[in-house]
Formats: structure tokens, C-alpha cells, sequence
């Protein structure tokens, strides 16, 4: 197979404000594979919080060159495995290849990857939307703003956070799911998780710092929220020892190195009797479109990333006020935007 690779930066709609930092512009890593005149595509956006930064996904990329340029497409399982084996642990890196890889076969067998896995498009659960940490006020713009979306995943880890979500509230009659990324202490967790379910609101989004593992199985008995993990669920051996600590876990292509490493995540979540909700970076249609590919497996989806930014380089899965419209189009179903 042939490999190109290439770093964009994508620009948001807004300031993004998580409780760890703020964000303009995110840059992003795009390649292809090309085998019998076909192209994959796959993508990365790094993250610092696990190490990740372009530069070094896309030097993990080119120590994969040797291997898929004799690597055989066909046998795609095998190709990945063998990717994996080789990449060191770097799975920004090797979810881009997954994703490249994927497209390709499902493109070379002429169906849509949901098709090949044999998942059902109408089992797809809606999407929230997401709003980022700012002043109260400007959140409630955000949230008018959303009007359309019937589930809206609030950031939060501030002193302010129950004033702002109060606030929210007010100005919507959305479904509220609210996410801390690991920016409060346990006993602030119990006081604001009873709080927020005053508030209607659905589930708190990793409320501790993915060390706390012990604070996490008290703060499940005291809660009166379901808890689901994103930090503390970086690969399927993360998944075991999450069960009676947290109620689901958060899958991204990023974090775990693609689609087969969200399948297995999936099945050893299911198999210890957690839920499951599928979330992303921001990022653009190619990643989103590859999770809303296997959207049908998931509880909850958090597919959001690619309508926060203003400049998509792709068109493929349609995020409509939650609503994920998968394309028609073989493997990912992914097109070039000004194409």
C-alpha cells in the first residue's frame, strides 16, 4: 500500500474550555492508503493529555511505512494486528491506520462499514452536543444556540459549576449530561452529583482524576448519578477493573487505536455489565464518520467533534440535531468537501 500523510489544523466554531485548557485551533493528522487504485482514509487528532502531539504520530506513521507497503489489504485483521504489534503502544498513530485501513476494505468489497459488520443504522442513538466551560452567560448563548439538540453534554470543573448548570437549565429543557474530565476532588463529586440530579441531569462524565480508582467505588455508592469513564478507559485492558467503579465507559478511536480496538472494548464492557456511550476529540468527518459507522453498538453517542469546527476538510456521517445520518457511500462513506 502507498501512505501519505499530512497535518491540518482545524478551527472551532469557539473558544473550546475544558477544566484542563482552552482551545482555538486544533491541528489534526490525515492519511491515506492506496492499494489497486482505491484510497483509504484515517485520521488522528492528538492529544498531550496521552502524550501524543502530531509530530509524533506522524513520525509512528512513517516507522509503519515498511509494513504496509508490503502488508495486504485484503487481510485487513491481520494487517492491524500486525500494525499494532509494530507501532509500540502509540494508538493515535495506529488509529489512523485502522481507520485508512477500514475504508479501504470496505470500499475494495463495495459496502459501508456498518454493512460489513452487519450493525443496524436504525439502532443509532441520538448524539449530544457539546458546551464548553465560559462565563455563565456566553454558556447560555451556547446552549440557545443548540436550541435543536436534544441532549447537551456540559463541560465542567469549575468553582461555578452548579450555578452555571442551574443557569442552563433555565434556558433549556434539553437532556443534560455534564463532564468534568477528572477536575474534582470526591468529596466536591458527591456534593455536586446530588446537586446536578436536582437538576435533571443524566450522568456525570469522569468526575475524578483517572487515578482515583478507590474514590471512584465510594463515590458509586454515594451517587445518585450513573458515572461513566473516559480518562480512566483508554484501551479494553482498562475495562475489568472499571466494573462496580463506574456504570459505563467512553470509547474514542484515538484513545484505544482505532475500530477493532473499539469493538473489543465494546465486548469486554458487555461482558462485565457496563454501558457503553461512544465519544470523540475534535476532529473531522473522517474520524466522526468512522465511529457513526459502529454508532448501532453503542448506548449513548457523543459525536459532536467535526460540527464544532468551521472548516471540515471532508463530508461523510451528518450529525442533524443529534440525530447521525450515516453516508451511502462504501467503506467510511467519506468524500473530500470541495470534491
Amino acid at each position: 500500500m502507498k501512505l501519505s500523510i499530512r497535518t491540518v489544523d482545524l478551527h472551532l466554531r469557539h473558544t473550546f474550555t475544558i477544566s484542563r485548557g482552552s482551545r482555538d485551533v486544533i491541528p489534526t493528522v490525515l492519511v491515506e492508503v492506496e492499494a489497486e487504485g482505491i484510497v483509504g482514509r484515517g485520521e488522528a487528532s492528538p492529544s498531550a493529555y496521552y502524550g501524543h502531539t502530531p509530530g509524533s504520530v506522524t513520525a509512528s506513521i512513517e516507522r509503519a511505512r515498511p509494513l504496509l507497503e508490503k502488508g495486504d489489504p485484503v487481510r485487513y485483521r491481520a494487517l492491524i494486528g500486525d500494525l499494532e504489534a509494530a507501532l509500540g503502544g502509540d494508538r493515535a498513530a495506529l488509529a489512523a491506520l485502522d481507520i485508512a485501513i477500514h475504508d479501504w476494505a470496505g470500499k475494495r468489497l463495495g459496502h459501508p462499514l456498518h454493512r460489513l459488520l452487519g450493525l443496524d443504522p436504525a439502532r443509532m442513538p441520538l448524539s449530544s452536543f457539546t458546551i464548553g466551560i465560559d462565563e455563565p452567560a456566553r454558556m447560555v448563548e451556547k446552549v440557545r444556540e443548540a436550541a435543536g439538540f436534544p441532549i447537551l453534554k456540559v463541560k465542567v470543573g469549575t468553582p461555578r459549576d452548579l450555578e452555571t448548570v442551574g443557569a442552563l437549565r433555565a434556558a433549556s429543557r434539553a437532556v443534560f449530561r455534564v463532564d468534568a474530565n477528572g477536575g474534582w476532588t470526591a468529596r466536591e463529586a458527591v456534593e455536586k452529583a446530588r446537586a446536578l440530579a436536582a437538576l435533571g441531569v443524566e450522568f456525570i462524565e469522569q468526575p475524578l482524576p483517572p487515578d482515583r480508582l478507590d474514590d471512584m467505588a465510594a463515590l458509586r455508592r454515594d451517587s445518585p448519578l450513573p458515572l461513566y469513564a473516559d480518562e480512566s478507559a483508554v484501551t479494553a485492558a482498562d475495562v475489568p477493573r472499571l466494573a462496580g467503579r463506574f456504570d459505563g465507559i467512553v470509547v474514542k478511536l484515538v484513545k484505544c487505536g482505532g475500530i477493532l480496538g473499539a469493538l473489543r472494548m465494546v465486548e469486554v464492557a458487555r461482558a462485565v455489565g457496563l454501558k457503553v456511550m461512544f465519544g470523540c476529540m475534535v476532529e473531522s468527518s473522517v474520524s466522526i464518520s468512522a465511529a457513526a459507522q459502529i454508532g448501532p453498538l453503542a448506548d449513548h453517542l457523543d459525536l459532536d467533534g467535526a460540527i464544532l469546527i468551521t472548516d471540515d476538510p471532508f463530508r461523510g456521517a451528518r450529525n442533524v440535531e443529534g440525530h447521525i445520518i450515516l453516508p451511502e457511500g462504501p467503506g467510511l462513506g467519506v468524500e473530500p468537501a470541495a470534491g
